[in-house]
């Protein structure tokens, strides 16, 4: 109690740092507890300085070192001066609660007057407290009787546990499965079989066939196209053979036109009238097919 208070008045510096959090971080090898909530750490740095270490304890976090005089069978619901407090603003009576800490310096009825560090935001200062936030109390001296009976299981210094926040998973959502390995696999089946049966359907016949030598555009109907003439060896142009039948049609009844021609110039020529002029252009080959008709005769010419 004498070296607790000494600090009276103690105030933190900037960014809630203190000369008990530097020396607890230099005690653990771990810089985090320089800027620390530093109630405990306090307690543990007086311990150290009046060598009583082994009986108080060295702890940074509340809930072990409640939980530390539990396992000692240190931990007591009356206060006496000397004993560390613990409290719970929340209200609750569960060492897993426990969110500060102090030591009793004396007791008057219900209320009890403590010292307490990192109070008011940045103070190490007297307090009066009511009983209903404290979870309960351990007791060094508990400690001290339980040690002379157990020596080997009291343990002085323990590292404080840290909790480390979990992260909350995110939300699900149905797409999620579609990355998963058996998604894929379900894929790849899928499409193994939608390309089988369009394999299948196009040897039934189901599907239309691919037409390699027709133009994109062509009719795919069965009517049957004429084929593109052919240049002949002259240099004109060449029927295809189916059209070479008609061919020959044409030019049997171009000679029957022509022969029936002279047939009518050689009897025109015998009647009397008729010019030379008619007689040469009845004779004069294809001429004779286009004018084979006869020319008409004036009204006034005699007869």
């Amino acid at each position: 109690m004498e070296t607790v208070q000494q600090e009276l008045g103690y105030k933190e510096k900037g960014g809630q740092f203190t000369k008990f959090g530097q020396w607890y971080a230099d005690r653990v090898q771990d810089t985090q507890y320089r800027n620390a909530p530093w109630c405990d750490m306090f307690l543990a740095w007086a311990a150290d300085k009046a060598g009583l270490t082994q009986y108080v304890g060295e702890f940074a976090w509340t809930p072990s070192h409640a939980a530390w005089f539990i396992k000692q069978g240190a931990w007591t619901q009356q206060p006496e001066p000397g004993a560390l407090v613990f409290f719970d603003w929340r209200g609750g009576k569960s060492y897993k609660g426990i969110d500060h800490v102090g030591v009793v310096e004396r007791v008057e009825g219900k209320k009890i007057h403590t010292i307490e560090a990192n109070v008011d935001r940045v103070w190490l200062k007297r307090k009066t407290r009511e009983a209903d936030k404290v979870v309960g109390y351990g007791v060094p001296r508990l400690v001290k009787a339980a040690a002379a009976e157990r020596p080997d299981e009291i343990r002085a210094t323990e590292r404080p546990f840290i909790s480390t926040p979990r992260a909350e998973p995110a939300p699900g959502s149905p797409l999620d499965v579609l990355g998963t390995p058996p998604a894929l696999l379900a894929a790849m089946v899928l499409m193994t079989i939608v390309l089988s049966l369009r394999v299948t359907g196009r040897r039934r016949g189901t599907h239309r066939r691919l037409t390699w030598l027709r133009p994109w555009n062509a009719p795919t109907g069965r009517r049957t196209e004429k084929p593109a003439t052919r240049p002949s060896s002259h240099g004109m142009l060449s029927l295809p053979d189916e059209d070479k039948p008609r061919e020959k049609a044409s030019v049997g009844a171009s000679k029957a036109l022509a022969g029936a021609a002279k047939t009518r110039a050689a009897t025109q020529s015998t009647q009397p009238g008729r010019s030379s002029k008619a007689r040469l252009t009845a004779g004069s080959g294809h001429a004779a097919t286009r004018h084979s008709t006869p020319t008409r005769r004036k009204p006034y010419d005699p007869t």
